[in-house]
């Protein structure tokens, strides 16, 4: 078997971090996509993940030299309630490969399973492959997919469907969850470790600060801010906000019921789980919050003050978000508009605009920065239920322009880096879906090849732009568990 270079430094933490094991076999895996690209940046051979020996490790069948797969334990509040032991109940991290983790995703039931069977059905599958590579390739920081395989195995959900496994590439895959495992289990000795870890290999200038868990900390938090801003400028709901799903890295994490909101409204929710509302597009930055807050506490006991100082210093950080939140996102909303600087009183109109008149998102966007061509002043102004209300905001925009002094060419090359014309429709991801599970994979792959550029237009292309018809409405999204 072609050799992989793996590094395998959190095999070489103690035991309690993790519990080692081999995948479930699968009895006649296929290759459904590869991502020779970012084999590339890791340095795999792609030829070989394409191969049979490359399909056997993709599926579980067969390690490379130098891998050693486990699964990884942590805890976590999902939707507010807190779970003890959670974990890795379907994936396995086989190591490192050029400092990112490898997984494989629906590999079969560990000791985190928690009943369930470990495994994966395709169209979960086919939806992270397709959202992650998508935001990616939008500028947004994310896991990414290496390659996708069936197994040959069906797996039972509502109805019996074709299993599958995604192999996943990250940062890292230490969740808030992970330090809230050994928090709750007074393991301060295994707090400290963790935290070592995650410095040395995520936050090398924290080990320089003066109190290194309150910089790693801080570090953690401006990378939230910056997140979920970038999440909330193209619309993307992530659906399951729990700390177990927060990385510490600063990616976006687990695909489940994500979507992008077609029509704006900010409480916008897709995922059949989520009916209060909690992870909804306008309460984001606050659930980040929640789970910062979280991550706070369960660095407390190794913070290295008293625990006034401590308190002090975490809400102190905390009080940092917030700030460093609504600075990214009034820049992000800047940068669509075409301005060259915040317009706090603009940006509100336009979201009130937006609302009352349940404008597309990412129409809405796309066609402004396109209002001098074609027929995109009368595509723009379609958008709307009432155009004179358009055209009100129109003038409107073009006076916080005129206010701004940015030049017409400056305007338009912001505009153009900062507003997608395609994006993962939720029903196009559905429609997806719903071909790779008769086994037509040529949907999932034409959808994912147009959206790796998203900011260009494309040749035959312009049904990946048009809004759902009102039967290809997605209403719900879920998790695929």
């Amino acid at each position: 078997m072609t050799s992989i270079p793996f590094n395998n430094s959190y095999a070489a933490l103690p035991d309690v971090f993790y519990t080692k094991q081999s995948p479930a076999p699968s009895p006649d895996p296929t290759h459904i996509m590869v991502n020779d690209d970012l084999a590339a940046e890791l340095g795999i051979d792609a030829a070989f993940l394409h191969s049979d020996t490359g399909l056997a490790m993709l599926a579980g069948n067969a390690m490379p030299k130098g891998a050693d797969p486990l699964a990884m334990v942590y805890a976590g509040h999902q939707f507010g309630g807190w779970s003890p032991q959670l974990g890795d109940g379907r994936a396995l991290l086989l190591g490192e490969v050029s400092g990112y983790d490898i997984q494989l995703k629906g590999s079969g039931r560990t000791p985190y399973s928690r009943g369930g069977d470990g495994k994966a059905a395709v169209g979960p599958v086919i939806r992270e492959y397709i959202v992650s590579e998508a935001m990616h390739a939008l500028g947004v920081p994310t896991t990414r997919a290496l390659a996708a395989v069936t197994t040959g195995a069906d797996v039972i959900r509502e109805t019996r469907l074709p299993g599958a496994i995604i192999t996943r590439v990250a940062k890292s895959h230490i969740r808030v969850g992970t330090f809230q495992y050994f928090y709750a289990n007074n393991d301060k000795t295994a707090l400290q470790t963790l935290a070592d870890y995650v410095i040395d290999r995520h936050y090398p200038e924290a080990r320089k600060a003066e109190n290194p868990i309150q910089a790693f900390y801080a570090g953690v938090i401006a990378r939230q801010a910056k997140l979920i801003a970038l999440w909330m400028k193209f619309g993307f709901i992530h659906g399951v906000m729990n700390t177990d799903n927060c990385q510490v890295a600063g990616e976006t994490i687990d695909y489940g019921p994500c979507a992008f909101m077609d029509a704006f409204d900010p409480m916008k929710v897709f995922s059949s789980i989520d009916g209060q509302g909690r992870y909804a597009w306008g309460r984001q930055p606050q659930m980040a919050h929640w789970n910062l807050t979280r991550l706070g506490e369960a660095l407390s006991p190794i913070w290295g003050s008293d625990e006034d100082t401590t308190v002090e210093g975490i809400e102190t950080s905390l009080e940092n978000f917030g700030v460093a939140f609504t600075a990214h996102f009034q820049n992000e909303f800047a940068l669509k508009l075409g301005l060259n600087a915040p317009n706090a009183q603009f940006q509100e109109i336009t979201f009130q605009t937006m609302t009352a008149h349940a404008v597309d998102f990412t129409l809405f966007f796309s066609h402004l920065r396109r209002l001098n061509t074609d027929d995109h002043r009368t595509r723009f102004t379609d958008l709307f239920n009432d155009k004179s209300a358009a055209d009100t905001w129109l003038a409107q925009w073009h006076e916080a322009k005129k206010e701004s002094g940015i030049a017409p060419d400056d305007s338009q090359a912001l505009m153009d880096a900062a507003n997608p014309i395609y994006i993962p429709r939720n029903h196009r991801v559905e429609a997806a879906i719903q071909a790779g599970t008769t086994g037509d994979y040529a949907p999932m792959r034409r959808l994912n090849r147009i959206l790796q550029n998203p900011y260009e237009q494309q040749k035959d292309a312009d049904k990946y732009e048009e809004v759902p018809k009102p039967e290809e409405v997605v209403q719900q999204t879920f998790c695929g568990t």
